[in-house]
């Protein structure tokens, strides 16, 4: 029995994946009203816009051209405690103001005993955990008075505590909850190539993309990653701050197979290039979606007939 009952889906969610869209970040405020470019949908950070002022200025006039997701980054929802009220508090006020038509969060805690960090801290994959994030999620769909998604993390370690795997917490939060997901294509190759090690990396990152429940996976983030030592050992960072790489480009055809319907977005939010850039990434993920799915549009004339 789910502790919260499925909430109906959003009236502003597309039934249809739309073309890929792109995170609205501060450099490129002006530029994306000027130019209007021919992007599916735009993903805000709610902490970027909860404060008023020139970024909402910008916002409302954004959502008079696209779709807009909203992205929370400070919730905690993995955390013991319940999320702090007057953030969930602004965060609905916000989702309220623009009607977004997705709301997603991470599976990550954030604080503790009135302390954050600017940091989605990982968990252990415990049954006390489940139990407490699946308490924490069903409060804010609650607030909120729509489901969420919650993403995957990037990793680096692993609590010895875990006794189920990330794939299996997150299909019984779903179960529990009614959540969504929102599968960060980016952050499941990161974890596996550091955990399993490069040899390894993509056929267990491609297991764990067949684990997931395919009717729950709603949106696919797609993002760059540095590489750094660790002690001799080659690691991956999740730093959001370079092109795409191959084994992710391939990755998402392969995750466009399972979950069609998923949403795309393109991520930038560390050496963030002019908008130009990523508009181009934006169009190169429609064109491996179009290229995996085999999708070729008829011409009207046989449409008609």
């Amino acid at each position: 029995m789910p502790i919260a009952a499925p909430l109906a889906a959003s009236a502003h969610a597309a039934a249809l994946p739309l073309p890929a869209g792109i995170g609205m970040r501060a450099p490129h405020h002006g530029a994306l009203l000027e130019q209007q470019p021919p992007v599916g949908w735009l993903e805000i950070h709610a902490e970027s816009y909860m404060g008023g002022g020139a970024s909402l200025h910008y916002l409302d006039q954004a959502r008079q051209h696209w779709p807009i997701a909203v992205h929370g980054t400070g919730l905690g929802l993995g955390g013991a405690e319940p999320p702090n009220a007057a953030h969930l508090e602004r965060l609905a006020a916000l989702v309220a103001r623009i009607e977004p038509f997705l709301v997603s969060e991470h599976l990550a805690w954030t604080g503790i005993d009135g302390r954050y960090y600017n940091d989605q801290l990982p968990l252990p994959y415990t049954d006390e955990t489940l139990e407490h994030t699946s308490r924490n999620i069903a409060a804010a769909m609650h607030r909120l008075r729509r489901p969420i998604l919650i993403e995957n993390p990037a990793t680096y370690l692993r609590y010895s505590e875990s006794h189920m795997s990330e794939v299996d917490f997150l299909t019984r939060l779903v179960e529990n909850t009614g959540c969504g997901l929102l599968c960060d294509i980016s952050n499941i190759y990161v974890s596996s190539f550091n955990h399993i090690g490069a040899g390894a990396a993509y056929a267990v990152a491609e297991a764990y993309l067949e684990a997931l429940p395919r009717q729950a996976v709603q949106q696919l983030h797609l993002a760059g990653y540095s590489e750094s030592d660790a002690d001799g050992d080659a690691i991956l960072i999740d730093d959001h701050g370079t092109m795409i790489a191959e084994p992710v480009w391939r990755l998402y055809r392969h995750a466009v197979q399972l979950f069609p319907e998923a949403q795309t977005l393109i991520e930038w939010d560390s050496n963030i290039p002019p908008l130009s850039a990523l508009v181009a990434e934006a169009a190169l993920a429609d064109q491996h979606r179009a290229d995996s799915l085999g999708s070729v549009e008829e011409p009207a004339d046989e449409q008609a007939a």
